[in-house]
């Protein structure tokens, strides 16, 4: 603080007050708040960074003082929130709208001791009130609005449901008769957590679209571009090889993850290999809900592929590539290391698979059929440029 600094260098209280524009009772009165917080018992209490500390308030007290200065621009030069800083002002400025730095450290101190007595522990009309409410069976939400409503003028009364279901339900709380836990809608006399073990949290990052969803014209295969896609894994799961079956023509592709599966991994892979196709051959992608689609959305931006998802334990929904998963065993056997092969020994693979003639194809290979299809697109393209 600039005042304390001039006292310290050795100038006398009355020429530090008139050098930082201060009256010189204020800079008296601010000399006797810092004796007696240096004549206190300092507790040995290491305290947290997230709450502001006395130098961060002599900081913001010589700020306020200065013309021009918002709280903006404090905020950014002790790297904290603007909210932080205007709370400050708000909760510790003295009756009179002043900030003084030692007596707002002192107030916030005061008010840190925690555990702090609850609400309705202290207040027995209060808690006569609550009590009530749920000896009706009104809802925590509703004794609460009520108090709000008709009590304007208690503040001191307007507490949330959480103080409520804290009484009811933690011990160190109390306040009210725990029988009455039993007696809410939910007939709990336990609290139970809001992530529960036995419930399958989202993997991905965006809301996913399921297969229900997907148009019908990928479900008949009729309309060329629609990808199935999924991951082959290697010994105890630690490696895999991502592949693409296109459904019209069973065309594969298969994507080299020789540094693991990750969201970030297998997104860069896809997009990279997508991109090679031409556009009308970019349809949808249908996928398992495995992890490894976390950041599906950002594939999908990249690319204007919509990505559908399969429901779970149903891998019928992706037939062609479980069936072409199934071959590729035969090159990738199951407990190998996956990331000894190369990307070029990958293509090599795609390139027998496609070439394979097929019963469902009517004896046609992928290759043959995906030939087929990209010579049609470049005749009715050059058909359409005439």
């Amino acid at each position: 603080m600039a005042y304390f600094g001039l006292v310290e260098a050795g100038a006398g209280t009355r020429e530090a007050a008139r050098q930082v524009g201060i009256n010189y009772r204020t800079a008296k009165r601010w000399r006797a708040e810092a004796a007696h917080a240096a004549a206190a018992p300092v507790a040995l209490v290491e305290v947290a960074s997230r709450f502001l500390s006395l130098d961060e308030r002599n900081l913001i007290a010589d700020r306020v003082r200065q013309a021009g200065t918002s709280l903006r621009m404090i905020a950014a030069e002790l790297g904290r929130p603007v909210s932080t800083i205007s709370r400050e002002l708000a909760r510790n400025q003295q009756p009179d709208g002043t900030y003084h730095p030692h007596a707002a450290h002192g107030m916030a101190t005061a008010r840190r001791p925690r555990p702090k007595v609850g609400k309705l522990v202290a207040d027995p009309v209060l808690r006569a009130i609550v009590q009530d409410g749920l000896d009706v069976r009104w809802s925590p939400q509703q004794i609460t609005r009520r108090l709000r409503r008709d009590h304007p003028d208690r503040p001191e009364w307007h507490v949330t449901c959480e103080t409520i279901y804290q009484a009811l339900y933690v011990q160190a709380k109390g306040g009210l008769r725990r029988e009455v836990a039993g007696w809410l809608r939910t007939g709990r006399i336990q609290r139970r957590p809001h992530v529960r073990s036995d419930q399958r949290r989202p993997r991905m990052a965006t809301p996913m679209v399921m297969i229900s969803d997907r148009p019908p014209e990928v479900a008949d295969r009729a309309v060329p571009g629609h990808w199935e896609g999924d991951l082959i894994m290697g010994a105890h799961n630690r490696t895999a090889i991502a592949t693409l079956v296109e459904r019209h023509t069973r065309y594969v592709m298969l994507l080299h993850l020789p540094e693991g599966y990750t969201p970030t991994l297998v997104r860069d892979a896809l997009i990279t290999k997508i991109q090679t196709l031409p556009e009308q051959l970019r349809r949808s992608l249908t996928w398992d809900q495995g992890s490894e689609m976390h950041l599906h959305g950002q594939f999908t931006a990249a690319t204007n592929m919509p990505v559908y998802f399969c429901d779970p334990h149903a891998p019928w929904q992706r037939g062609s590539n479980e069936n072409t998963n199934g071959l590729l065993r035969q090159y990738f056997p199951k407990g190998t290391d996956l990331s000894v092969h190369t990307a070029e020994h990958l293509d090599t693979v795609a390139a027998e698979l496609n070439d394979r003639p097929r019963m469902t194809l009517d004896w046609d290979s992928p290759a043959e059929r995906m030939t087929q299809l990209l010579n049609t697109t470049h005749q009715q393209q050059c058909c359409n440029d005439r």
